[in-house]
């Protein structure tokens, strides 16, 4: 690679296999269920890939302060992402087996660093070709720590702070059983929503074959949940992993300012001292 390769926030199969020599290629895959996203990526995997475990690699430890995917810090992210032949001006194509909900995570954090990066848009499901396996073992190169920029990230406190403001839109994108309530996961602490969020599931930022949407069938639907009024627009899921997919959908239908609570739900679910709201604001909500 001798040279920056400036992406969009995703690209296809036939783009991948065209200038598979300009990016280094991140195999993403992890399971909320338990299963090991490593085995899966042993098993096969785009020729050439290298593996980024999202528990070690894109999160620090757990924490009741942080979440279960807490932001790592910029010298431990430098250190993996060095460790994966990722450096300073390395483009990147992530991908996994869920429509670029998990890859969205790497995504993301490497463009609100300035770097370029993109989604394989379908996942591995699109890439049609032969698969690999075994363990890629990349040549290490130097990262650059960089600070996590603040107006990108938003706290606990400022969360709660602008709870409920209009022009400080929140979204959910987890399911929307689960923003209700009435489909609690295991992982929850407790069902429901942060009071004043909207429901945006990440799942309708794709079209009927499973790709991102278009920009312009994207800005019809965040503008419908109030973007187009907000000053900042703010996305929370489960762990914020998958908030990601949201971010990465809102850049790709033009809008800015946009920001990740990182902590989501685990950090704000887990606190017994945060109000929770259930049922949707269409049908009566409930706050405690």
């Amino acid at each position: 690679m001798s040279e920056p390769t400036s992406l969009p926030v995703a690209v296809s199969a036939h783009w991948l296999r065209a200038h598979r020599d300009r990016v280094i290629v991140v195999d993403t895959r992890w399971y909320l269920d338990g299963r090991s996203g490593h085995e899966a990526y042993l098993g096969g995997h785009l020729p050439g890939a290298v593996f980024a475990d999202v528990d070690t690699d894109l999160s620090a430890p757990a924490s009741r302060e942080g979440g279960r995917h807490p932001l790592p810090s910029p010298e431990t992210f430098a250190a993996s992402l060095g460790a994966l032949g990722i450096g300073d001006d390395t483009a990147v194509v992530a991908y996994d087996d869920a429509a670029g909900s998990v890859a969205a995570r790497l995504v993301w954090m490497l463009r609100a660093l300035g770097g370029s990066a993109a989604i394989l848009d379908g996942g591995i499901q699109a890439w049609g070709g032969e698969l690999e396996e075994g363990t890629i073992v990349p040549e290490p190169v130097h990262r650059t720590p960089l600070p996590w920029p603040q107006d990108r990230i938003a706290d606990t406190e400022t969360v709660r702070a602008q709870s409920g403001d209009p022009n400080r839109l929140l979204l959910d994108a987890r399911a929307y059983g689960r923003y209700t309530g009435e489909e609690p996961a295991p992982v929850d602490a407790r069902p429901g929503h942060v009071p004043g969020a909207r429901s945006a599931a990440w799942q309708n930022n794709l079209d009927e074959n499973g790709l991102l949407a278009a920009p312009e069938v994207l800005r019809a639907w965040f503008a419908a949940l109030g973007t187009d009024t907000a000053i900042t627009t703010t996305a929370y899921c489960g762990s914020g992993v998958t908030a990601c997919h949201t971010l990465l959908a809102l850049e790709h239908a033009g809008y800015g300012h946009t920001r990740l609570y990182p902590g989501s739900w685990s950090r704000w679910g887990g606190d017994d001292s945060l109000p929770v709201e259930t049922g949707s604001p269409d049908h009566g909500p409930q706050q405690d």
